[in-house]
């Protein structure tokens, strides 16, 4: 009966939030700022980058504070007194050396390695179910551009904010606070098919210099180019999201690019794996390619976060270049990687095989419980749509008590980028032309709501406890473009998603039992002049 009660309660969420998620405006002010600022280049309100110049000056990530919201625990055991920051010692032991100009005896600030601690903390605070939500690329300035888009007013300048669900949701003990995202390193070199560190340390070390980056989230920098690990000062390596996600999983410093190892190339165990040798249940959902850095540091290990088919074998529990004897595998695994084709990929190394370049047909086929496998296998289907698919399968994963796989996307690997005003008609950026999504591409995919809430009926039907990773990754894709379209589009889609999963608690035994962690996994360049120009007025 709880299992058909989870199932119901699961169809209809999903069939109300399709409405907010498909349902177009009609007024469209941002996509018109985005075409207008691209077209000239010029900044109209807002830039990217270093340079007030210019609209678009850097397509890449930076070195800011990133903000974290935590719901059903509080951030004292990590922040402000108990800050890594305050201390030389404790820097040292997190880094392996004390980086230059990063010790801070006021910081309130803490690092990334601290929720990998707050999720452990949870856990032995006798937490049955542990939600790590990541929004991929979107720091305080991403957040903000979102939020003023949402209420149409500017209504804060600093601090956790309000106008978003994860801003303003109090249904249970939350707290705010902010975190550094600076690497080990970057520029260590690996060699992928023998699975090592050739280069161990690489060229820029990491680190967090305050005074030139400033000591919170919305400070503007006194060097703008420190946060880009051009600083005229002080230069700091900047993160990558596999060595973020690292970081948040696994609670180490490694290099940019590493998937759960440390800076030698050595494996680390992911809390996920943690908890499932401990009887838990494990989730990964993400509306990017199932194995592009931040799900794969969920659960895998390589050194190297490209050579994704590898990856992927690692999170369904098949035999991989690091682990030939195969690992458990997640139990349940959604998100995108449909559709995309390569018969040549050098980063994979020489275990690739052409085809989807992220999960090969002979793994899939050796999963599916059609064939003998583990899983109940959902992908995007000709014909039929995204939302029938997943929900017919994960009703037959629930009734059969099985896993659950889905793969869904268009060809690129992701979702289809949602605007600001809540279409599929992406604007273009200065790195691409606008990608134009067919009527079928939207009805046959599926939403980050859609994936979540499948997500943990499966995983509640199964039985606690549990451990799910949702990934908004679809920021960090809009960000790298400088599209303040799809930015906000993403941001929005994904506030849809936590909406929608505190629902979804509220009606399974609430938040008792529950801690769920929002965060990013760094930061972008965003910088808003004029915040007013994103009201829509």
């Amino acid at each position: 009966m709880r299992k058909l009660l989870s199932h119901l309660i699961f169809a209809t969420i999903v069939a109300s939030s399709l409405t907010d998620a498909y349902g177009a405006k009609t007024d469209d002010p941002i996509a018109k700022l985005q075409e207008t600022n691209t077209e000239t280049d010029q900044p109209n309100g807002l830039h990217w980058g270093p340079s007030p110049k210019t609209y678009s000056n850097w397509g890449t990530h930076s070195n800011r504070l990133i903000p974290v919201y935590s719901f059903g625990m509080k951030l004292d055991s990590v922040a402000g007194e108990n800050s890594v920051y305050r201390s030389e010692e404790k820097l040292k032991e997190l880094f392996g050396f004390v980086p230059t100009k990063t010790v801070n005896p006021d910081a309130e600030y803490f690092d990334q390695t601290d929720v990998y601690r707050l999720q452990k903390l949870a856990v032995e605070s006798g937490k049955k179910r542990i939600i790590l939500f990541i929004y991929d690329g979107m720091d305080w300035q991403t957040t903000w551009a979102a939020a003023i888009n949402k209420t149409g007013e500017v209504a804060y300048r600093e601090g956790r904010g309000t106008g978003l669900h994860f801003q303003d949701y109090r249904g249970t003990t939350t707290d705010f606070g902010y975190f550094v995202t600076s690497p080990h390193n970057d520029g260590t070199d690996v060699n992928v098919n023998r699975q090592i560190v050739t280069s161990p340390g690489g060229d820029t070390p990491g680190g967090y210099d305050p005074v030139e980056a400033g000591d919170k989230p919305w400070s503007i920098p006194k060097d703008a180019d420190y946060p880009i690990a051009k600083g005229k000062n002080t230069v700091h390596a900047f993160t990558d999201s596999s060595a973020s996600a690292t970081s948040m999983t696994s609670g180490i410093k490694t290099y940019n690019n590493a998937v759960n190892v440390d800076f030698m190339g050595r494996e680390v165990l992911p809390i996920a794996r943690q908890l499932q040798n401990d009887g838990w249940h494990i989730g990964v959902v993400t509306s990017v390619p199932i194995c592009h850095a931040t799900p794969g540091s969920a659960y895998a290990n390589n050194v190297h976060r490209y050579d994704y088919q590898d990856i992927t074998r690692d999170l369904i529990g098949v035999p991989s270049v690091f682990h030939p004897g195969a690992l458990p595998g997640c139990d349940v695994l959604i998100g995108g990687g449909w559709g995309d084709k390569k018969d040549k990929d050098g980063k994979q190394g020489k275990n690739f095989v052409p085809g989807n370049p992220y999960l090969t047909e002979t793994d899939l086929n050796a999963i599916d419980v059609a064939n003998g496998g583990k899983y109940v296998v959902a992908q995007r289907t000709p014909g039929k749509r995204g939302q029938e698919v997943l929900r017919e399968a994960t009703a037959e994963a629930i009734a059969k008590n099985q896993r659950l796989f889905g793969f869904f996307g268009i060809d690129g690997g992701h979702l289809p980028f949602q605007t600001a005003n809540g279409d599929f008609k992406p604007t273009g950026s200065r790195r691409s032309k606008a990608e134009k999504y067919s009527e079928k591409d939207i009805a046959e995919n599926v939403t980050l709501t859609d994936m979540s809430l499948a997500a943990l009926a499966t995983l509640e039907a199964q039985g606690e406890p549990w451990w799910l990773m949702i990934e908004a990754g679809d920021v960090d894709w809009a960000n790298h473009s400088n599209n303040i379209d799809t930015s906000i589009g993403a941001v929005l889609s994904g506030d849809e998603a936590f909406h929608n999963v505190t629902r979804w608690i509220e009606q399974h035994g609430g938040w008792d039992d529950t801690c769920l962690i929002l965060t990013a996994d760094h930061g972008h360049y965003l910088v808003l002049e004029d915040p007013e120009v994103l009201t829509g007025k």
